[in-house]
């Protein structure tokens, strides 16, 4: 179904089609597995927590929950949480990139630097990976494999959480294992992380992420934003236009853009979160003509 719109001067332009799980209402097809690409990182985080991983600081959990934009401080970070395990950047298997932000990569390539691991968006994901492996003397060199008993336990967390079957096994773009869920789990595994009791592993994600947003995304980012801006919101994107949203005694959003077009997710998500009676920041996905604004993409209830 459609459920955003890209209008230019007046004129509709463009359809996106997806589907929406809501507290208030959900729209389209809600049970379909979907792979939440990077959506799912909050919930493999408590399943390296429930293997045995211990964090230096709950700000780790923030980082390995996210996809961070390669800023100076997210770099840090990575590093330090490898270094705490006894490893350095070579033990990632996470493709070598640089980072998201403008400004950050701009710095480093004046700098001389080229792609490495520790700048991909995914590298703290990783950095926790290789740490639970170190905490329960798993092999290091094949923590990827679906096999592996730190993926097993992932798994196992992640079907917990969402209340259901991971119904397929593909491989993410930072080449870790993404788990398929339907929308109304990815969403139930969400609710569930805001509404854990304090100081289980699940809440602790859940609290780490909102008090340190920064860490989750990067600077200006979507999901920083919206979780600074909203007390209680927990917030995680991910690539292929999904992203997944939960505040406690509001209730949770799953959102799935079949064409994978990230500019629909935001405007769609921001409409959501007003039917729940929560109030959002605008954050307008705007449409240029001549460098200036001349439309935007809106939501389509």
């Amino acid at each position: 179904m459609i459920i955003a719109q890209v209008l230019r001067s007046g004129f509709v332009e463009s359809v996106h089609h997806g589907s929406v799980f809501s507290s208030a209402g959900s729209r389209g097809d809600v049970t379909t597995p979907i792979f939440p690409r990077s959506s799912n990182k909050p919930l493999q985080t408590v399943g390296m927590l429930r293997a045995g991983f211990v964090p230096r600081d709950g700000a780790d959990l923030a980082l390995i929950s996210g996809s961070h934009f390669g800023e100076p401080f997210h770099v840090r970070r990575v590093s330090e949480i490898l270094t705490a395990a006894g490893l350095d950047a070579g033990a990632l298997r996470c493709p070598a990139s640089l980072p998201l932000a403008e400004d950050a990569r701009d710095d480093w390539l004046r700098a001389g630097g080229g792609p490495e691991r520790v700048l991909m968006n995914c590298s703290g994901k990783h950095a926790g990976m290789l740490a639970t492996c170190v905490a329960n003397d798993w092999p290091l060199e094949s923590y990827l494999d679906p096999a592996h008993p730190l993926q097993v336990a992932i798994a196992r967390a992640v079907a917990d959480l969402a209340g259901e079957n991971i119904a397929a096994v593909g491989v993410d773009g930072c080449g870790a294992p993404v788990l398929a869920l339907s929308l109304t789990g990815l969403a139930r595994a969400f609710e569930r992380l805001v509404s854990a009791e304090p100081g289980s592993h699940e809440r602790r994600v859940a609290d780490e992420m909102r008090a340190r947003p920064e860490l989750v995304a990067g600077t200006g980012a979507d999901d920083t934003v919206l979780m600074a801006a909203v007390p209680g919101l927990l917030a995680k994107g991910g690539a292929e236009g999904v992203v997944a949203v939960a505040v406690p005694g509001a209730g949770a959003i799953a959102i799935k853009v079949d064409d994978g077009g990230m500019r629909a997710r935001t405007p769609v998500l921001l409409d959501e979160l007003d039917k729940l009676g929560v109030q959002a920041p605008v954050m307008e996905e705007l449409i240029l003509g001549g460098g200036e604004p001349v439309g935007r993409v809106r939501p389509v209830r």
